[in-house]
Order: C-alpha cells, then structure tokens, then sequence
C-alpha cells in the first residue's frame, strides 16, 4: 500500500497521481469479481467487437509498457504484448492488475517527477525519423488515469448492453463525480 507523502497537510503529486491510478485499478478488480467468465469475452451485438476483457487488456497493456519503460525513461506504449489470455481469462486479468497495482506501489522512479521519453504513437509504421517526444512521470501518470476512465466508460457501456448493472461512478472522472456531487448539494 502506498504511504501517502505529506506536504504542508496535503499528499505529494506523485502519491496522488499514483493513489489515483491503484483506485481505478481497484475498481476493475471489484468490477472482476462480481462477473462472471462468459460476461467477461462477450460483447454485446450492438457494440461488437466491445468486450470487457478486450478493454481491460488494453488498459493493463498501457501501465506495463509504462513501468517497463521508466527505469530506462524510455516510455513504448506500442510494444504492448496484447495477450488474448488477459482478454479472454478473468482470473490472468485478476492477476495481472494485481501485478501492475504493485509496480505502481513499489517503483521509485514514480516518487520523483523526473523527465522521461515517450514514443510518439504508431511511429514504426510512419517512418518517423525522432520518434521519442519529451514527458515526464507526472504527466504519463495523468494520462494513463485519464485513459483509464475512459475505457472504464467502454466497459462500463458494454456491460449495460449485455443486461448487467455497473455501479453508475465506474467509467466516470472524480472530478465529474465531485462536481455532480456539489450540483446535488
């Protein structure tokens, strides 16, 4: 678990942004365990080829190429494994998110908010001659958060298709939730 960097009272950009990203994880894992394996590979026919596991694949995908790439600051988002065994198994699904939430937790280049290069996205096949752009831990952490909650929407869209209730906060950005929140007040 991670400890969370006080500073003046408040948590540390870098805890929040990794505390952020394990509570989405969590939510997948929460979401894991209350469907069932066939639910898991089925995509409804009015949103084929959207599957859950399809999503989470990607989703989990994305935090591996990231970790993989941060000690060498060296970030491919492109050399996902796409492994249709976390696709299509919700048990290597369980295991693997469980598997990026404690690299999140225990890599220290996450602890800084150092500079790090990103492989801009289908690079190989355009023939792009510098094909590393500037970023940085901060910055990639946000994205991955943000692209997260977007393929949660997916799922959270598929799922409804297929008849199954999602708790109505999955797929949807915190700030969102407070701001409808503070509507409702």
């Amino acid at each position: 678990m991670v400890t969370p960097i006080q500073k003046s009272g408040l948590l540390s950009r870098q805890s929040f942004l990794i505390e952020q990203n394990v509570a989405s994880l969590r939510q997948a894992i929460a979401l894991l365990e209350q469907i069932d394996d066939v639910t898991y590979r089925s995509a409804p026919p009015s949103l084929a080829p959207h599957r859950v596991g399809g999503h989470l694949r990607h989703i989990l995908e994305f935090y591996e190429c990231f970790l993989d790439g941060i000690e060498s600051s060296h970030v491919d988002y492109d050399a996902r494994k796409r492994d249709e065994s976390v696709e299509t198994c919700r048990r290597m699904a369980l295991a693997r998110t469980m598997s990026v939430i404690q690299g999140l937790e225990q890599a220290a280049e996450l602890r800084g908010d150092s500079i790090i290069w990103v492989r801009v996205e289908d690079a190989r096949a355009t023939r792009i001659d510098d094909s590393f752009m500037t970023s940085s831990v901060s910055r990639e952490m946000q994205a991955l958060s943000s692209h997260t909650i977007h393929h949660f929407a997916l799922i959270a869209m598929t799922l409804k298709a297929l008849g199954v209730s999602v708790d109505r906060t999955f797929g949807v950005a915190p700030s969102t939730l407070r701001y409808n929140a503070t509507e409702a007040a």
